[in-house]
């Protein structure tokens, strides 16, 4: 039987799982998956002080521990953050808008064409990766 986080406690312990095996993790501020679409990045989705499961679940599978960076998501890495965070629908007590919309992405994924991982320290602080800025854009056009 597939594991299946049915609780907020369930999601909580989770969180702490994925963040103690990551040394150095510092939850971001904002962070988002994109695909390329003519050299800009579209996000599905950009996080901004919430999400912190699947934050650490994605940062799990890029490698990722703190700061603010960009990293190429192949289409089974993105397969595998999908996995990973799919025993949180069993929570019906909060919306999963992450993995609904990294779902979404996915199907849009045309072959051979990677997706896009972004984590942001600072909502503030600029950032010489194109990415990350974009990202941050996005998100100040949300709030």
């Amino acid at each position: 039987m597939l594991e299946q986080w049915r609780t907020i406690a369930d999601l909580d312990a989770a969180r702490q799982r994925f963040e103690a095996a990551i040394p150095g993790w510092q939850p971001p501020a904002a962070f988002g998956v994109a695909r390329l679409v003519a050299g800009r990045p579209v996000f599905a989705r950009v996080a901004v002080g919430d999400g912190f499961l699947p934050a650490v679940v994605l940062a799990s599978v890029c490698g990722h521990a703190s700061g603010s960076a960009s990293y190429s998501l192949t289409p089974a890495d993105l397969d595998r953050v999908i996995a990973l965070l799919t025993p949180a629908v069993a929570c019906t007590d909060l919306p999963h808008p992450n993995l609904h919309a990294w779902r979404g992405l996915r199907q849009q994924l045309s072959l051979g064409e990677d997706a896009l991982a972004v984590f942001a320290a600072d909502l503030s602080t600029p950032s010489e990766n194109p990415h990350v800025t974009a990202m941050l854009e996005q998100a100040a056009v949300a709030r």
